[in-house]
């Protein structure tokens, strides 16, 4: 079903032409919450502690921060990510910046909020190398001071526990959003909010086809139900010389957590905001400049190859994209037990 609607949205925005596909969307200042985890200031508070917390790993050296790094692009800058023990993971870490708007999380959107997702790196043995969720927790509850900040944000009682965990860090995760860029000023009447090269850079993404794909708000495609993820097979055109030369194909994308045949190489539509503090960029961390991602993305997905004034304004457009980040300040975290990682 999700490749049916991914196929029907893709034709229906290519056959209405750019009149329909340039339906302008503003980020909202503010990102949604589900219902059984609104956001509060308490949780916020403690969300951002474990969000930068180490100890949450087996060696008590790598946090969420580790890879999503907060200070500046909301990721690490590295093709793929090094973990406990110096492992390199297996795909770039994509940034945390509005990843509230996504309709599911990872590359290949197997988790379906940011609370699934705030489980994962825990006990992967590359990331975090938690043996389980039980012994993040048990590290978590003999750091006495945590205490007093759980209570606050859940209430007082056996609140320590993952659910808790990751609602908090989901929680911190939604106020990383990126509103009022230029392109969101000129989506809301300030027509001198982007450049004359933006705006064309804006009419030719829409004209050879990029928002068949990246549309909305966050510019990852149309809104869906939170775990219904908005994917597209990559490459949609296979066979150029930027298979081999970026190994596009190498990796079988949501089929390797799916194991179905549909979904070999199918991927889940990434926002193209901030782009300018990602690189590098593909779920490889392939391609390093933005100019050729571009060229790589039109030859890839709709089988054009771009000129260079085209790509120029396309880049100058993305350009365009990159918003206010929110002031960051960092947590105070609670003293360390002696023996924590015995």
């Amino acid at each position: 079903m999700k490749v049916t609607l991914t196929t029907l949205a893709v034709a229906l925005a290519l056959a209405g032409g750019p009149a329909m596909a340039a339906q302008w969307q503003a980020l909202p200042d503010t990102a949604p919450a589900p219902a059984d985890n609104p956001t509060t200031a308490e949780k916020v508070e403690l969300g951002k502690m474990l969000y930068f917390d180490p100890r949450v790993s087996s060696t008590g050296t790598v946090s969420c921060f580790s890879c999503h790094n907060v200070m500046e692009g909301g990721d690490d800058h590295r093709p793929t990510s090094v973990g406990v023990h110096g492992q390199l993971g297996g795909r770039n870490a994509p940034t945390v910046w509005n990843s509230a708007f996504h309709s599911a999380q990872f590359w290949d959107g197997r988790a379906a909020t940011l609370e699934d997702q705030a489980k994962g790196p825990v006990t992967n043995p590359v990331e975090m190398g938690m043996s389980d969720l039980d012994a993040a927790v048990s590290r978590l509850t003999r750091i006495k001071g945590y205490k007093p900040f759980f209570d606050a944000a859940f209430g007082p009682g056996d609140n320590i526990n993952a659910d808790n965990m990751a609602k908090a860090i989901a929680a911190y995760e939604r106020t990383q959003i990126t509103p009022d860029s230029p392109y969101d000023r000129y989506v809301k009447g300030d027509r001198q909010a982007l450049s004359a090269q933006q705006v064309r850079g804006m009419e030719t993404f829409d004209r050879i086809g990029c928002t068949s794909c990246h549309s909305g708000a966050n510019f990852d495609g149309p809104a869906l139900p939170a775990g219904q993820p908005f994917l597209m097979k990559f490459p949609t055109f296979p066979g150029s010389s930027y298979d081999a030369e970026y190994k596009l194909t190498e990796d079988p994308g949501r089929y390797a957590s799916t194991g179905n045949d549909a979904d070999r190489h199918m991927w889940r539509v990434p926002t193209l905001r901030n782009l300018t503090y990602t690189a590098p960029y593909f779920h490889n961390g392939s391609v390093k400049s933005l100019p050729e991602a571009v060229k790589v993305m039109a030859k890839t997905q709709l089988n054009k190859d771009l000129g260079d004034a085209d790509t120029a304004d396309i880049v100058a457009f993305l350009e365009g994209l990159t918003g206010k980040f929110p002031d960051q300040t960092m947590p105070h975290l609670p003293p360390t037990p002696g023996d924590l990682l015995e």
